[in-house]
């Protein structure tokens, strides 16, 4: 199910979209989708990372959150320089959530 959402942004935004639909021979409207997502893919790996790093949530939850395979929570993590907090209990809780 898709959702109109109707938004007023900057004139230099408009002019940067007009550039790069040009640029990458697409309409106005699919450009603007695919940067919308790309940046609530990253918003919600900041949000995950924030939890993890504040130690609300394990990195398997993160990875969860996020919606992103454990391997790359983790390799994302590593590369930001968020130290691997990683108990017993939380490999029990994610051991538990996999079932």
């Amino acid at each position: 199910m898709e959702a109109i959402i109707t938004t007023r942004i900057p004139a230099e935004a408009a002019e940067a979209i007009g550039f790069f639909t040009r640029q990458e021979h697409l309409d106005r409207s699919t450009l603007v989708r695919q940067l919308l997502l790309s940046a609530l893919e990253e918003k919600k790996i900041e949000y995950a990372l924030q939890q993890y790093k504040e130690g609300e949530i394990t990195i398997g939850k993160a990875a969860e959150v996020a919606g992103v395979p454990l391997r790359k929570m983790m390799r994302i993590a590593s590369a930001q320089g968020i130290p691997f907090q990683y108990s017993v209990s939380d490999l029990e809780k994610d051991f538990k959530a996999a079932q």
